[in-house]
């Protein structure tokens, strides 16, 4: 049970991910090869980037048909049903928002079957969780969400530091990987939610 409810959220998180790539990528009044091309980087572009950094070669998705044919519908469902699922904004919100989680873990975790450091571990887990949204706004000429105000990737790093703290104590590793998705997911929502955001080194326009 626990292994298929964390395989639902991956299904989830990947279709999320995928639909909001899709949407910016209709924004932008892209082609529909455009839409397909930028929800799959949103989708697996962290995990691409993730697996070539380690050399994990073929890469995961390559080796995962479930993902690929999660992303082309979620794509596909974009372009036709678009009207009806941006009234899911919020449900699409939160699985993103597990996803997020997810990615986290699962990064964090091939980082460890490589022997590396907790800092290089944490930095795999946020770089599968966030960069495909990086690539993507990067390929649509916009300031990426990450390096934007709002906290996305500080959710990953501090759930990351949750994972090891969790790995020091008694508790079973599936009880310590669901709660860091948990812990992620809550940062993010309450983040978003009360637009938390952090702080600002520099003057705002209106201010000077």
């Amino acid at each position: 049970m626990p292994t298929n409810f964390l395989t639902l959220i991956d299904i989830l998180g990947t279709f999320a991910f995928a639909v909001s790539g899709a949407f910016l990528a209709m924004q932008k009044k892209l082609d529909p090869f455009g839409v397909l091309v930028l929800a799959f980087v949103t989708a697996i572009g962290g995990g691409t980037l993730r697996d070539i950094m380690i050399g994990q070669m073929p890469v995961s998705w390559l080796q995962n048909e479930t993902a690929a044919l999660v992303i082309f519908f979620a794509a596909i469902a974009a372009m036709l049903f678009g009207r009806y699922l941006r009234q899911l904004t919020t449900t699409l919100f939160l699985f993103d928002a597990l996803g997020l989680g997810l990615f986290t873990v699962i990064g964090i975790e091939m980082g460890l079957t490589k022997e590396l450091g907790v800092g290089a571990c944490i930095a795999l887990g946020t770089i599968t969780a966030c960069f495909g949204g990086v690539i993507r706004d990067v390929l649509l000429n916009n300031v990426p969400l990450l390096f934007r105000r709002e906290i996305y990737a500080m959710a990953c790093i501090a759930g990351g530091i949750l994972y090891f703290i969790l790995h020091l104590t008694v508790l079973e590793p599936l009880i310590s990987r669901i709660l860091c998705i948990l812990f992620i997911f809550t940062v993010r929502v309450v983040a978003f939610r009360f637009k938390l955001s952090l702080p600002r080194f520099y003057p705002d326009k209106h201010n000077v």
